[in-house]
């Protein structure tokens, strides 16, 4: 792999525009369309001359969408006993965006699938050549990419990237607009029921129909605005600086003002820390804790009412988001009194660490088509109910409590998330198996004198 990339001359350059042309024109495919596994590249050959980029991206969301656990375990369960042969072809189809270059190579095809037959590569899941071979999308859900892929490390052919002036002596480099879009993101992180039609995940519509997606260039953030620009220590929200990141591309490229991370860090603290990438599930904790704020109205203390709010200050999106019938995020509501004796609680876990049937819960409800909330995504025919809180905007919550004599009262609210319900990972692995941690996003306290 030595010199691998060597600065090339103009005329070789306009030879690649042409190339990249043609190439896109002729060997441009989409999914569904089975492709040679041996057309990809290893992430490790790219790792050869984009060394700091394969760090971030090893051990990301991207790099264990195969292997998470959870996902692992929850789609084989609710995948059991299904009949309906509507409902197994959605439970069949998450392959699609957790192991793409497996299921555009021809395995896996589906869920079920032996996982222990996925090749080295496709297990690699959301990898370098498989986005950075996309030249756009046929449709903005359940991955619609378009690739356009080389015949491997002998003739790797066009990637493409942000850079208007990439070269390597590897590859041939064209700049893609697509690639500092919104869009490239929307293909995965837009999932539709693939017989019903039911919306599953919708977080780039709710980025799309957001103040985010602004025509006015200083206001306009894309989801790599955020999630690509984050690194230790700059959690990088719509509520936080979010300041370039100077740095080398390639190991040998020119320093440029701006390079994206490759953490693709959201809200996952547990999943990455199993596989030595403690520093992505910090940087988690770190996002979730830049993503919304709470204010309270005490003014009808006495009366026994207390107005929360929540806004909705650092995400893109609607909080949570993603598959949103199984996060969690809740207020934990305490007062006390002046004897440290609780007066009013709500949405504290019980004994099994379960919320409260009374909490207020932020997510969404999926119905089976005849009103009935259904756990299994496969059997979503209906949204029932969205809670949530879109980008930008405030939810407000008017909680009466009985009145009493109290003198003092102490105010304590926490707003909490869990990737996902603990009595669902009990039903699951088995009670005590797993426990996911529950992260304070935001906490307001003040104390009243009656």
């Amino acid at each position: 792999m030595d010199n691998k990339r060597r600065y090339s001359t103009e005329k070789k350059q306009i030879i690649i525009g042409v190339v990249t042309a043609v190439f896109f024109l002729f060997t441009a495919v989409s999914m569904g369309e089975t492709l040679s596994p041996g057309r990809f590249i290893s992430p490790d050959t790219c790792g050869d001359c984009h060394s700091e980029i394969h760090s971030q991206w090893q051990n990301s969301m991207h790099n264990l969408a195969h292997y998470d656990p959870i996902y692992v375990a929850v789609s084989e369960y609710l995948l059991g006993g299904l009949t309906d042969p509507d409902e197994i072809a959605e439970s069949e189809s998450c392959v699609k965006c957790h192991t793409p270059v497996g299921n555009i190579t021809g395995y896996p095809l589906k869920t079920s699938d032996d996982r222990k037959k996925v090749s080295a590569m496709a297990a690699q899941a959301i990898q370098c050549d498989y986005c950075h071979s996309a030249t756009g999308a046929r449709k903005m859900e359940n991955n619609g990419l378009i690739l356009s892929p080389g015949q491997g490390e002998d003739d790797p052919g066009i990637k493409r990237g942000p850079y208007t002036d990439s070269e390597s002596d590897f590859h041939a480099t064209a700049f893609s607009k697509f690639h500092t879009s919104s869009d490239i993101c929307g293909t995965c992180h837009n999932v539709s029921h693939v017989s019903f039609g039911t919306k599953l995940e919708t977080t780039y519509d709710e980025w799309k129909k957001g103040p985010y997606n602004s025509t006015d260039p200083s206001k306009h953030i894309t989801c790599q605005g955020c999630h690509m620009m984050q690194r230790p220590g700059i959690p990088a929200t719509a509520s936080t600086q979010r300041p370039p990141n100077k740095g080398r591309a390639a190991d040998d490229g020119p320093m440029r003002d701006h390079v994206f991370t490759h953490v693709f860090v959201g809200a996952n603290t547990v999943v990455p820390s199993g596989f030595g990438g403690k520093d992505k599930a910090d940087m988690a904790l770190e996002r979730l804790q830049n993503s919304a704020t709470l204010g309270l109205d005490t003014e009808k203390i006495k009366d026994g009412q207390l107005g929360i709010s929540i806004t909705n200050s650092g995400a893109g999106h609607y909080l949570p988001t993603g598959l949103t019938d199984v996060r969690q995020m809740w207020l934990d509501i305490r007062i006390i009194d002046e004897k440290n004796t609780t007066v009013f609680s709500r949405g504290a876990l019980d004994k099994d660490g379960y919320v409260p049937d009374d909490a207020i819960l932020y997510h969404t409800v999926f119905g089976d088509g005849k009103g009935h909330p259904v756990l299994n995504i496969a059997k979503a025919r209906e949204v029932l109910k969205d809670k949530r809180i879109p980008p930008g905007q405030s939810v407000r919550e008017n909680i009466e409590f009985p009145k009493n004599k109290a003198k003092q009262l102490t105010i304590i609210v926490k707003l909490l998330y869990r990737s996902a319900p603990q009595k669902v990972l009990d039903q699951v692995l088995g009670k005590g198996k797993q426990t996911l941690p529950i992260v304070t996003m935001e906490e307001i306290q003040t104390t009243l004198t009656l």
